[in-house]
């Protein structure tokens, strides 16, 4: 993933001439409130995406930046699905599902490990890995297979993505996952822990689906190592990143949502795999505690991105932090359900502020990224829509049955292959262009359903 400012103020002023102050009315004592907050915050979302049009990239929101400006990078695409596989999880609509589904396997890539050469430009292990972790979320919930027989699995890509990336570790700070893949990414000289909590992350959540030991192996190893480096510290505040040239000592201390959160649902699995062992329980406390300290201040409870919220000097990517925080604690309480009231003390109060503060653009609620305002801050986009979209469906578990993740034990369908992404190949000089087989065809349309600083952060892994 690569940082850019997101400047839109001109076109914020436009919209805040014609903003209609109807903040969303979410009741989370109320089911029908919840799903129909969402489902509208999810249609709002989904206009940003141009796949099902004729000459958009299926699979991939518009971007990267700056071609357009306003545009994203490849790996929020994949973020994306995997919040509306949640969507569909928490609230059973599946207007999005085949969208979903087609959006995934469009960008399964050549060697099938969610590595399309399209993107070599820009390919980072963590941007690979969050296509990873949508696969593995479709996994463990059932999520509908693919109509063509010959399509992967769900489980067999996020089993490429682990397999592909269990390689890459080197000896260079003591091991560990460089955040880009390939040597002539600007990068490459730098480990951080979104690159390698992700890998954590999958590794720990197949270890669970399959009950294959290798990969909590692995996850182990993945956490001795951040630890040890110090981008985790004694205290589990979870660190950027380090450059190699200075063998990860320069540590750069900025302190991301998503990456607390990637670790902390990560841990959370290795819990529950290990039937509540007591090192996995203490390491899952601690690194939950410091998760909500950071990042829901007393006494509003209320999540804030502590390293941009209060400028607003986001990056595009920062702006859909929250939504994996939310879900990922959301999901935490599924692994350890001993976790329940606190998380959702802190969840609750979010869901309901992230509402109120949809009041933004021409249609009156449009969301930005400052939820304890009780205001629209004047920022939107993917990111801001998905992040109070998460923060709202994840309510429902205290509401209507939500089921914990699938295993292959407990009912989960997804067939796997201990092998997928052994027969990758990625040439570093070879980068093919973009042809029309992965553009939307002229006569494809998808209707979409209505339901009712750069200064601060520099080019480091965002």
């Amino acid at each position: 993933m690569y940082s850019t400012t997101v400047t839109r103020a001109a076109t914020a002023l436009l919209l805040t001439a014609n903003t209609m102050v109807s903040a969303l009315d979410l009741d989370i004592t109320s089911v029908e409130s919840i799903k129909n907050t969402a489902a509208t915050i999810a249609y709002d979302m989904m206009l940003e995406y141009k796949g099902n049009v004729s000459g958009g990239y299926i699979g991939v929101l518009p971007g990267p930046p700056p071609n357009p400006p306003t545009g994203y990078y490849w790996w929020e695409s994949g973020a994306m699905w995997g919040s509306l596989i949640d969507y569909w999880h928490y609230t059973n609509d599946t207007s999005y599902n085949d969208v979903t589904s087609a959006g995934i396997q469009a960008q399964v890539g050549e060697d099938i490990d969610m590595m399309p050469s399209n993107w070599s430009q820009s390919m980072g292990n963590d941007d690979q890995a969050f296509w990873g972790m949508t696969a593995m979320l479709a996994a463990e919930y059932n999520f509908p297979a693919p109509a063509d027989p010959k399509a992967p699995s769900w489980l067999s890509l996020a089993q490429a993505v682990f397999n592909t990336q269990a390689v890459r570790p080197d000896k260079e700070c003591g091991g560990g996952l460089r955040w880009q893949v390939f040597p002539y990414l600007t990068g490459y000289d730098y480990k951080n822990s979104i690159a390698n909590g992700c890998f954590f992350n999958i590794g720990a959540r197949l270890a669970r689906y399959t009950n294959n030991d290798t990969y909590a192996q692995h996850a182990e190893t993945t956490w001795n190592w951040i630890t040890n480096v110090g981008l985790m510290d004694a205290e589990y505040n979870v660190y950027d990143g380090a450059h190699i040239g200075h063998n990860c000592t320069d540590i750069n201390k900025v302190q991301f949502s998503y990456n607390s959160a990637v670790w902390l649902l990560g841990a959370a699995n290795m819990y529950n795999y290990t039937n509540g062992s007591a090192i996995w329980e203490e390491r899952t406390n601690r690194l939950l505690n410091r998760t909500l300290q950071v990042f829901f201040p007393e006494p509003q409870r209320v999540a804030y991105e502590v390293a941009c919220e209060s400028t607003l000097k986001c990056t595009t990517d920062m702006f859909s932090f929250k939504s994996y925080l939310t879900r990922w604690l959301a999901s935490t309480i599924k692994m350890a359900p001993y976790t329940h009231d606190t998380i959702m003390s802190y969840l609750k109060p979010s869901a309901v502020a992230a509402a109120q503060q949809c009041i933004g653009g021409a249609n009156g609620r449009t969301c930005g990224l400052s939820w304890n305002s009780g205001k629209w801050d004047g920022t939107f986009g993917v990111g801001q829509q998905m992040a109070a979209m998460s923060s709202v469906f994840v309510t429902l578990a205290d509401l209507v049955p939500v089921a914990a993740p699938f295993t292959n034990a407990t009912g989960g369908t997804s067939q796997g292959n201990p092998n997928a992404g052994s027969g990758s190949h990625h040439d570093t000089s070879l980068i093919k262009p973009a042809t029309g087989s992965d553009r939307a065809g002229a006569g494809v349309v998808t209707a979409l359903i209505l339901i009712g600083a750069t200064g601060m952060f520099g080019w480091m892994s965002i």
